[in-house]
């Protein structure tokens, strides 16, 4: 299940969601138009800046792991565990993490 809701986050980061969005609207006024009045519209305004917002925060965080990432390169001495940790599930980062605090 944790898999499933990762792998959903990032698929409404990409540009299918738009596609699926608009394809949803677009059957939506070819089969039923007459259901579609501003409730409709403030309903379909409100998916597509979710999706805004969820690809904004896709791409931010993005950007910081690819600078972290970079960082620790230049550090050389980084653990190879660490560089991934990006690729986990949320809740075995945050146990990863504890492990690290840890060490300390």
């Amino acid at each position: 299940m944790r898999h499933a809701l990762t792998t959903i986050g990032v698929y409404t980061a990409s540009p299918i969601a738009f596609v699926v969005v608009v394809a949803y609207v677009v059957l939506w006024l070819i089969l039923t138009p007459e259901e579609f009045d501003w409730h409709a519209a403030a309903t379909v305004a409100t998916w597509f800046m979710t999706l805004f917002i969820q690809r904004a925060g896709h791409r931010d965080t993005q950007a910081i792991q690819g600078k972290l990432d970079e960082v620790l390169h230049a550090l050389g001495d980084a653990r190879n565990e660490v560089m991934r940790l990006d690729e986990e599930e949320p809740e075995d980062i945050e146990e990863k993490r504890e492990q690290i605090r840890d060490q300390d």
